[in-house]
């Protein structure tokens, strides 16, 4: 029998709070995360990926207050494209605070993610702190589009893997925006 939301979301809380890592379902792709503000589980995170620690990772944010909490400074035309996007949006904005300082990359930018729905948000909500996401894959592999070709070494190395929605085909990935305090915008990926 698959455990409820609730029983899901108190699993991966509880995982979270103890510095652990955990693969979830988010708004676009499975997720690989862990608490955002603790530097020992992002690191636990860029060694199990074997990924090069210059390249930085995003996170979610659910609420408008958690945003202006990791990002002191936002530009207006950040909320613009916030409240037009279509889909779901990565924005890139310098001088990030409130976060652990390996996942800040060397031009002091952050990318983040302001999920709206899911399982995601509800945990977010419950965690009420910024939460890692980055593909389920090693480093240089193609990100999987099912949780079905996430590769078994992987889930077997974090602490949790959330039950739902294993059956769903992840949507695209998210667009990702590069904006500068002041205001210089860079599409990354549509």
């Amino acid at each position: 029998m698959t455990p409820s939301l609730h029983e899901e979301i108190e699993a991966a809380l509880a995982v979270l709070q103890q510095g652990g890592l955990l693969i979830y379902p988010t708004d676009t792709v499975w997720g690989l995360g862990c608490d955002a503000t603790n530097e020992e589980a992002v690191a636990k995170i860029y060694a199990l990926k074997q990924r090069d620690a210059s390249k930085s990772m995003l996170v979610l944010l659910s609420n408008e207050r958690m945003i202006h909490r990791v990002f002191p400074k936002v530009p207006e035309v950040a909320w613009q494209l916030l409240d037009f996007a279509t889909k779901p949006t990565t924005l890139i904005l310098d001088q990030p605070k409130s976060v652990a300082s390996n996942l800040i990359s060397t031009d002091q930018s952050l990318g983040f993610r302001w999920v709206k729905e899911g399982f995601s948000h509800q945990l977010l909500e419950r965690f009420k702190k910024p939460i890692v996401s980055t593909s389920v894959n090693f480093s240089g592999q193609s990100t999987p589009s099912t949780f079905q070709e996430i590769d078994p070494k992987l889930l077997a190395a974090v602490d949790y893997v959330v039950h739902l929605h294993r059956e769903k085909k992840c949507p695209p990935p998210s667009s990702i925006i590069k904006l500068t305090l002041d205001a210089q915008v860079t599409i990354i990926r549509r």
